[in-house]
Protein backbone atom coordinates (compact mmCIF):
# COMPACT_ATOMS: atom_id res chain seq x y z
CA UNK A 1 0.00 0.00 0.00
CA UNK A 2 1.32 3.47 -0.80
CA UNK A 3 2.66 5.49 2.10
CA UNK A 4 1.70 8.99 3.17
CA UNK A 5 3.55 11.69 1.23
CA UNK A 6 4.66 13.85 4.18
CA UNK A 7 6.37 13.36 7.54
CA UNK A 8 4.52 15.47 10.15
CA UNK A 9 1.71 12.92 10.56
CA UNK A 10 -0.86 13.99 13.14
CA UNK A 11 0.14 17.66 13.37
CA UNK A 12 -3.43 18.80 12.67
CA UNK A 13 -4.59 16.98 15.80
CA UNK A 14 -2.60 19.29 18.07
CA UNK A 15 -2.75 22.37 15.85
CA UNK A 16 1.05 22.76 16.01
CA UNK A 17 1.46 22.95 12.24
CA UNK A 18 4.94 22.52 10.78
CA UNK A 19 6.76 25.65 9.57
CA UNK A 20 7.45 26.09 5.88
CA UNK A 21 4.08 24.75 4.72
CA UNK A 22 0.90 26.55 3.60
CA UNK A 23 -1.45 26.72 6.58
CA UNK A 24 -5.24 26.91 6.57
CA UNK A 25 -7.31 27.57 9.68
CA UNK A 26 -10.99 28.35 9.40
CA UNK A 27 -13.45 28.24 12.30
CA UNK A 28 -17.20 28.81 12.23
CA UNK A 29 -19.82 28.66 14.95
CA UNK A 30 -22.59 26.11 14.50
CA UNK A 31 -26.14 26.17 15.87
CA UNK A 32 -26.56 25.40 19.57
CA UNK A 33 -27.26 21.75 20.29
CA UNK A 34 -25.73 20.53 17.03
CA UNK A 35 -22.59 18.93 18.47
CA UNK A 36 -23.51 15.26 17.94
CA UNK A 37 -25.29 15.77 14.59
CA UNK A 38 -22.41 17.86 13.23
CA UNK A 39 -19.87 15.30 14.43
CA UNK A 40 -21.80 12.48 12.77
CA UNK A 41 -21.92 14.45 9.50
CA UNK A 42 -18.14 14.89 9.62
CA UNK A 43 -17.22 11.32 10.57
CA UNK A 44 -19.74 9.75 8.17
CA UNK A 45 -18.62 11.75 5.09
CA UNK A 46 -22.04 13.47 4.88
CA UNK A 47 -20.45 16.93 5.16
CA UNK A 48 -18.18 16.39 2.18
CA UNK A 49 -20.92 14.84 0.06
CA UNK A 50 -23.33 17.69 0.90
CA UNK A 51 -20.61 20.14 -0.15
CA UNK A 52 -20.55 18.53 -3.60
CA UNK A 53 -17.42 16.44 -3.14
CA UNK A 54 -17.48 12.91 -4.49
CA UNK A 55 -16.23 10.58 -1.76
CA UNK A 56 -15.04 7.02 -2.31
CA UNK A 57 -14.13 5.59 1.08
CA UNK A 58 -13.33 2.02 2.09
CA UNK A 59 -15.45 2.44 5.24
CA UNK A 60 -18.73 4.24 6.02
CA UNK A 61 -17.09 6.21 8.84
CA UNK A 62 -13.69 7.83 9.29
CA UNK A 63 -11.26 5.69 11.31
CA UNK A 64 -7.48 5.46 11.37
CA UNK A 65 -6.24 3.66 8.27
CA UNK A 66 -9.40 4.25 6.20
CA UNK A 67 -8.53 5.21 2.64
CA UNK A 68 -10.64 7.85 0.92
CA UNK A 69 -10.51 9.47 -2.51
CA UNK A 70 -12.12 12.88 -2.81
CA UNK A 71 -13.20 14.00 -6.24
CA UNK A 72 -13.98 17.50 -7.43
CA UNK A 73 -15.21 18.20 -10.94
CA UNK A 74 -16.95 16.01 -13.49
CA UNK A 75 -16.01 13.17 -15.78
CA UNK A 76 -12.47 13.28 -17.14
CA UNK A 77 -12.00 16.72 -15.52
CA UNK A 78 -12.53 15.30 -12.04
CA UNK A 79 -9.54 15.99 -9.79
CA UNK A 80 -8.90 12.92 -7.62
CA UNK A 81 -7.28 13.33 -4.22
CA UNK A 82 -6.37 10.09 -2.39
CA UNK A 83 -5.90 10.29 1.39
CA UNK A 84 -5.70 8.12 4.48
CA UNK A 85 -7.31 8.91 7.82
CA UNK A 86 -4.47 9.31 10.34
CA UNK A 87 -6.40 10.21 13.50
CA UNK A 88 -9.95 10.40 14.85
CA UNK A 89 -11.38 12.17 17.89
CA UNK A 90 -14.79 11.36 19.36
CA UNK A 91 -15.23 12.49 22.95
CA UNK A 92 -17.26 15.03 24.88
CA UNK A 93 -15.38 18.01 23.47
CA UNK A 94 -14.14 17.07 19.97
CA UNK A 95 -15.44 14.96 17.09
CA UNK A 96 -13.56 14.79 13.84
CA UNK A 97 -10.62 13.42 11.94
CA UNK A 98 -7.48 14.28 10.08
CA UNK A 99 -6.33 12.70 6.88
CA UNK A 100 -3.06 12.78 5.05
CA UNK A 101 -2.20 12.75 1.39
CA UNK A 102 -1.21 9.65 -0.57
CA UNK A 103 0.61 9.44 -3.92
CA UNK A 104 -1.58 10.86 -6.69
CA UNK A 105 -2.92 13.74 -4.57
CA UNK A 106 -2.15 17.15 -6.11
CA UNK A 107 -0.76 18.32 -2.75
CA UNK A 108 1.25 16.87 0.13
CA UNK A 109 0.11 17.40 3.71
CA UNK A 110 -2.73 16.89 6.14
CA UNK A 111 -6.19 18.31 6.68
CA UNK A 112 -8.51 18.01 9.68
CA UNK A 113 -12.23 18.56 10.11
CA UNK A 114 -13.27 18.95 13.75
CA UNK A 115 -16.47 19.80 15.59
CA UNK A 116 -15.83 21.04 19.13
CA UNK A 117 -17.75 22.28 22.12
CA UNK A 118 -16.24 25.02 24.28
CA UNK A 119 -16.69 25.57 28.04
CA UNK A 120 -19.68 27.83 27.39
CA UNK A 121 -21.38 25.08 25.38
CA UNK A 122 -20.94 26.77 21.99
CA UNK A 123 -20.44 24.42 19.05
CA UNK A 124 -17.69 25.12 16.52
CA UNK A 125 -16.44 23.59 13.29
CA UNK A 126 -12.83 24.02 12.30
CA UNK A 127 -10.77 23.09 9.26
CA UNK A 128 -7.02 22.98 9.89
CA UNK A 129 -4.51 22.04 7.21
CA UNK A 130 -0.93 22.25 6.09
CA UNK A 131 0.15 21.53 2.55
CA UNK A 132 2.65 21.94 -0.26
CA UNK A 133 2.23 21.33 -3.98
CA UNK A 134 2.99 17.72 -4.92
CA UNK A 135 3.26 18.28 -8.66
CA UNK A 136 3.04 20.74 -11.48
CA UNK A 137 -0.72 21.32 -11.21
CA UNK A 138 -0.64 22.82 -7.71
CA UNK A 139 2.61 24.68 -8.38
CA UNK A 140 1.05 26.18 -11.50
CA UNK A 141 -2.07 27.14 -9.51
CA UNK A 142 0.08 29.27 -7.16
CA UNK A 143 -1.99 31.91 -5.35
CA UNK A 144 -5.19 30.62 -6.99
CA UNK A 145 -4.58 27.20 -5.42
CA UNK A 146 -4.07 28.77 -2.00
CA UNK A 147 -7.23 30.86 -2.42
CA UNK A 148 -9.12 27.70 -3.38
CA UNK A 149 -7.97 25.93 -0.20
CA UNK A 150 -9.28 28.79 1.96
CA UNK A 151 -12.54 29.02 -0.02
CA UNK A 152 -13.01 25.26 0.34
CA UNK A 153 -12.67 25.51 4.13
CA UNK A 154 -15.24 28.33 4.23
CA UNK A 155 -17.59 26.33 1.95
CA UNK A 156 -17.39 23.32 4.28
CA UNK A 157 -18.23 25.57 7.24
CA UNK A 158 -21.27 27.02 5.49
CA UNK A 159 -22.38 23.55 4.38
CA UNK A 160 -22.14 22.09 7.88
CA UNK A 161 -24.00 25.07 9.37
CA UNK A 162 -26.77 24.50 6.80
CA UNK A 163 -26.91 20.77 7.57
CA UNK A 164 -27.17 21.49 11.31
CA UNK A 165 -29.96 24.00 10.72
CA UNK A 166 -31.96 21.31 8.94
CA UNK A 167 -31.34 22.60 5.42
Amino acid sequence: MPALTYSDVGATRTGALPPGWRHVRHRVRLPEGSYRAAGAAVLGWRLHRAAGIRIEADAPRAAPGVRVVSGLGVGPLRLRAPCEVVWVADDGHRIGFGYGTLPGHPARGEEAFVVSRDDAGHVWFEVVAFSRPAGWLMRLAGPVGRAFQHAYARWLGRTLRRLCAGG
